[in-house]
């Protein structure tokens, strides 16, 4: 018998199949499942039964009645076409005027929080096109906001990323080079190129929305010499330093962008040295140069900023690397900005950012994702431009691939109903059940009773006169149903008819907390149910996993064991 979740996914795959070419086909929903829960494989005398019943209700409604039951999964459908793209696409990572043999390129992540699965995107893309090109990658911590940055985050990403099993060359700091981009800096002063100005940042923000240009553009090399010294001597604490630009152009990007602002926080790797600190836009661009970078991929969102990459490249007189931009990669119902997710957290709605539900590389690892499946997702969409929004399930899938050989099988009994079986050989029964179908993985031995405990699901549908069996023990036939158990008489034998239920009995059990993950988000909101915990029974074998193992609950499917003491579980 199917679980609810697993039921309610097959209705909905049903559904859209019907929407689609006018009749659910069983043939098709039924590949789709097995595809999504590959745990039904070892379940199949039931499943297309089950399936059936499903086909059967869908193609019997109207197609208004149809269609207004879709509506709930508007954007899952929307984006199913993006996600078989993904799938089936060829993925390209070719890159105009690359050179193999002569290529260097970096993962640039700024330590002001804690990686996600978008930041894995690009560095594993970054890997992936330094194998291609037989070059080089950096690890670069572009580390200029000494207000935002911390030493526990360059840790945390570095430890993320040895994780995800990428490696690097070597890695630098951009603030260990401020000497070096004041110098630089200099040079635009005394070119006319950069001015100081001293206007409050409503109005340099008012003034480029109006291509307006303020007073302080027209100083001159001398004056603007003079206001960058006293900036650097702490003499002066306001104004920023600006380009030399176009304040008329379309892009606004270009108009007279800011190049160097103060922050007198302290540095987590310089302290109190400095307080004039490059912007990204001035920083990235000569840094990448210095550096020896080729060919520099990032975010689209970007884009707009490589006209002003290759202006400063322009001005300074050094060589210009290679943009090439890439889509970002979000989950859909998830979120990745650091100030909603801090948001989240002192509201006491996440625990932290290794919460399960969360996309954060800390959190992927605590739910039981690899690195295979999350490098996997990310290469499935190349060097596309494309918007990568995914649906969650995506991952999963790739993740069910890579732990299906090595989970063991036990069995959960969630919502405990008893059960009494009458009839057994003996006072107690010796069975012996593989913990792995097909792989190698031992057994679990135990004594039975004639007392067990089944789903209170499978309780509820089963009927007095019933032949079932228990998973991997037995035949049974239900014989009374009253105040809330069951009572069965055991039949020898391996029915290859009817339900299969899976069971714990008196002596082999414990309890356990299951937590069942779903969305962070329903669309913009929280969602209140977005993690679900349910007590219930599983095999005492349970004892003998490792905090961190995962394993596979029959149809319910794959769960991280996250805390031992407990039995606390995570599905997956």
């Amino acid at each position: 018998m199917l679980s609810k979740e697993i039921e309610n996914s097959i209705r909905k795959m049903a559904l859209k199949n019907a929407l689609d070419y006018g009749t659910a086909k069983a043939s098709a929903v039924m590949g789709k499942a097995l595809s999504e829960f590959p745990e039904l494989k070892h379940d199949l005398r039931s499943l297309p039964a089950d399936i059936e019943r499903i086909i059967a209700e869908i193609n019997s409604m109207p197609r208004q009645l149809l269609e207004k039951e879709a509506e709930r999964y508007t954007g899952e459908f929307s984006a199913e076409r993006a996600e078989k793209a993904a799938r089936s696409g060829r993925h390209s990572y070719m890159l105009n005027g690359a050179s193999s043999g002569a290529f260097a390129t970096r993962f640039p992540p700024e330590p002001n929080g804690y990686m996600h699965i978008g930041h894995a995107k690009a560095a594993f893309i970054e890997q992936e096109v330094s194998k291609i090109y037989r070059g080089s990658l950096f690890l670069y911590f572009d580390d200029t906001n000494p207000e935002a940055e911390r030493q526990a985050f360059a840790d945390a990403i570095k430890y993320d990323l040895n994780w995800l099993g990428i490696s690097f060359e070597g890695e630098y700091y951009a603030s260990d080079s401020i000497e070096r981009l004041y110098a630089y800096a200099e040079s635009l002063i005394k070119k006319g190129h950069a001015y100081v100005c001293l206007c409050g940042p409503d109005d340099v923000k008012k003034g480029r929305q109006e291509g307006r240009a303020c007073e302080h553009r027209e100083a001159g090399i001398a004056e603007n010499e003079g206001f960058w010294k006293r900036m650097l001597g702490r003499e002066q604490n306001e104004g920023i330093l600006r380009l030399h630009s176009d304040m008329k152009a379309e892009n606004t990007a270009m108009r007279d962008p800011t190049l160097f602002r103060i922050k007198k926080s302290p540095h987590y790797r310089q302290g109190s040295k400095y307080q004039m600190w490059p912007t990204y836009d001035f920083n990235t661009p000569v840094m990448d140069s210095i550096h020896g970078i080729t060919d520099a991929i990032r975010s689209k969102e970007y884009e707009l900023r490589d006209e002003l990459y290759y202006k400063i490249l322009d001005l300074l007189g050094l060589r210009k690397p290679h943009i090439h931009s890439i889509s970002r990669l979000e989950i859909r119902n998830n979120i990745t900005s650091k100030r909603k997710l801090n948001e989240l957290i002192s509201k006491g709605l996440v625990s932290g950012y290794d919460d399960p539900r969360l996309v954060t590389i800390a959190a992927l690892r605590r739910r039981g994702i690899t690195p295979a499946a999350i490098r996997e997702l990310a290469l499935r969409f190349g060097m596309s431009k494309a918007e990568g929004s995914v649906g969650i399930e995506m991952l999963l899938s790739e993740n069910r691939k890579e732990i299906d050989a090595h989970s063991k099988r036990l069995f959960l009994v969630k919502e405990p109903v008893g059960l009494k079986v009458s009839g057994m050989p003996g006072e107690h029964m010796d069975i012996s059940i593989k913990l792995h179908p097909t792989e190698e993985l031992g057994y679990r031995n135990y004594k039975l009773s004639n007392v067990f405990f089944i789903n209170a699901y499978d309780a509820n549908r089963l009927e007095s006169g019933q032949k079932v069996r228990l998973k991997d023990a037995f035949d049974i036939r239900i014989t009374g149903k009253e105040k809330g158990a069951l009572e069965a008489a055991y039949e020898n034998g391996n029915s290859a008819e009817g339900a299969r239920i899976a069971w714990v009995n008196e002596n082999n059990y414990v309890g356990c907390t299951i937590n069942m993950v779903g969305d962070l988000l329903n669309g913009v909101s929280f969602n209140s149910e977005s993690i679900i915990s349910y007590k219930g029974y599983v095999e005492s074998y349970a004892n003998q996993l490792s905090e961190g193992e995962t394993v596979q609950f029959g149809s319910m499917g794959f769960f991280k064991l996250d805390i031992k003491k407990s039995l606390s579980f995570l599905s997956l």
